[in-house]
């Protein structure tokens, strides 16, 4: 794991390292709520250079951007919900997949699938930093 304490303004450094190393599979992120998962997932998309709006799928469970890039979150039903769907086939999709709210559950499920994963757990410091632990143990 690599730990990466940065402002907001800063991001663009890891999104940047982790676009060279992940350009497909199921990127996982953890955090409270407001610790900032779907910003990482918006400045991402943007380095992409996708011009899409990126919002939260928290109602909607799933939104695309462009052809390759998936979002998905699964606080409102958890992962059995998400697995009652057949949305783990979609997770099987050419592309970057990311999973806002996965658990070890997933990660175990999408490992012996053979799927190519990465960890985010983001910790908010203060309005403007956060730490973003990076696990590429399943990469």
């Amino acid at each position: 794991m690599i730990n990466y304490q940065l402002s907001l303004d800063e991001l663009h450094t890891l999104v940047e390292e982790i676009s060279d190393r992940f350009q497909n599979g199921v990127i996982i992120l953890r955090g409270d709520l407001a610790a900032g998962k779907t910003t990482f997932v918006k400045a991402l998309v943007k380095h992409l250079g996708v011009k899409d709006d990126v919002t939260s799928p928290t109602f909607s469970l799933q939104q695309c951007y462009g052809d390759r890039i998936f979002h998905y979150d699964i606080y409102n039903h958890g992962i059995e919900h998400f697995i009652s769907l057949g949305m783990l086939e979609e997770l099987d999709r050419d592309g970057l997949h990311f999973v806002e709210w996965g658990d070890d559950k997933l990660v175990e499920i999408l490992d012996s699938a053979g799927m190519k994963t990465l960890t985010i757990t983001i910790e908010k410091l203060d309005d403007n930093s956060r730490n973003y632990e990076v696990d590429y143990a399943h990469a």
